[in-house]
């Protein structure tokens, strides 16, 4: 047995003696359990708490193994309305991983509950072919951010994020059709949509003298589980005449935190090995061991915007940036900080030795069509010696679209 099957089946028998004996449980391919409870009369969201609690004191108790003790972190997600999942074309446990999901990325020892008000609204026919349509049709695409060096102000990349421009609704924020994509099962066709439009916009740019080093795009777990993902990539690359170097794949660090998966494993580590760059976004929301930032060829982390919001007026932020960029240049990782929105922040991570910068203080996601023109007022700005701000005053107030 490998030490992880040793502890899943200790775990195992800690979660048979919380459960009552008419209760059930069993393994599941991501590595977790899933529980059923017996329904009773009286079972209703306290008595499901209670027995989470339990489930969580428990399985998080110090557990000694091979002459060493583990400290486990239980997250639990549940559902008790089969109403709720329904509406969203779910069974009852794939409703409580997806709020298991959601508690995994809240932090260690999260409980959540599925409702249909926090997971995506009722999913009909016609809203599935409404996304399909949007997907096929160009009004979902790729909207370009810029990052620069912090050092320089140079442009260094850019991210494609997804934006749904509707023909009755406007801008759709992403926070609400993205889960919906996720929910219909047409995450990878967004992926595809993302990735030729990320390389057509970047070979559009080589074609008018303004060459951007690399284009970033953000892949889920869902997507990386397909074992022809990386030749789907490689023969894209080749199609537009890029190198891989150009394309830059950002990986959650629940995804990396959850090392169990083998085929996302090797899919990134062939994309790595092609010369493709590896982000680990969202740095320091997830518990992402170091082992498993080496495991998964990570080349640069994100810091996440919540490390940064007001981190040049909060002594507290400064310090887990500085100790985020001090084990980042201990492992010779590169860094990006996200959501940069107010020029004294900008300052501050150049200061203190911060790589790249994302944010609104540089510029808002933008059309593919709009790229030309901020690109070349950004250089023109850094020739005549201009701060490399935009909009100082907008930015000082967050103004624009968050990144879901």
């Amino acid at each position: 047995n490998t030490p992880f099957a040793e502890l899943h089946a200790l775990l195992a028998e800690r979660l048979a003696q919380s459960l009552r004996d008419q209760d059930l449980f069993c393994a599941l391919e991501t590595g977790g359990f899933g529980v059923a409870l017996q329904a009773q009369r009286g079972l209703d969201l306290g008595g499901v708490l209670a027995v989470a609690q339990r489930i969580q004191s428990r399985l998080s108790a110090p557990l000694p193994l091979n002459g060493m003790t583990f400290w486990p972190s239980v997250s639990i997600g549940f559902c008790i309305s089969p109403r709720a999942a329904m509406l969203n074309g779910l069974d009852m446990l794939q409703a409580a991983e997806a709020a298991a999901e959601r508690a995994l990325r809240s932090g260690p020892g999260a409980l959540n509950s599925y409702s249909v008000v926090d997971f995506p609204s009722t999913m009909t026919g016609d809203r599935v072919a409404s996304l399909r349509r949007a997907l096929e049709n160009g009004e979902i695409r790729a909207y370009f951010q810029p990052q620069i060096e912090a050092r320089t102000g140079a442009v260094s990349g850019l991210e494609a994020l997804a934006r749904w421009q509707h023909p009755q609704n406007g801008l759709v924020s992403p926070g609400e059709f993205l889960p919906q994509i996720e929910a219909a099962g047409l995450s990878p066709r967004l992926a595809d949509r993302m990735l030729r439009e990320a390389l057509t916009t970047l070979k559009q740019l080589d074609a008018q003298g303004l060459r951007v080093p690399k284009v970033s795009i953000n892949l889920s777990a869902e997507e990386l589980r397909n074992p022809r993902l990386a030749d789907e990539i490689g023969w894209e690359l080749d199609r537009h005449d890029l190198a891989p170097e150009r394309l830059t794949v950002e990986i959650l660090e629940t995804v990396v935190a959850r090392s169990d998966d083998d085929i996302a494993v090797r899919t990134i580590a062939r994309l790595s090995a092609m010369g493709c760059g590896i982000d680990l976004d969202d740095f320091g929301t997830g518990h992402a061991s170091i082992a498993n930032i080496r495991r998964f060829a990570v080349g640069r982390i994100k810091i996440d915007r919540s490390f940064v919001t007001n981190m040049h007026v909060d002594p507290d932020q400064q310090r887990m940036v500085a100790a985020i960029l001090s084990m980042a240049a201990q492992l010779d990782l590169g860094t990006l900080a996200e959501g940069v929105e107010h020029p004294e922040e900008q300052v501050k991570l150049a200061q203190m030795g911060c790589g790249h910068l994302q944010g609104f203080a540089i510029a808002r996601p933008m059309p593919a069509g709009d790229l030309p023109g901020w690109l070349r007022a950004h250089a023109a700005a850094l020739e005549e010696g201009e701060p490399w701000v935009e909009n100082a005053d907008d930015a000082r107030q967050g103004a624009g679209p968050h990144k879901p």
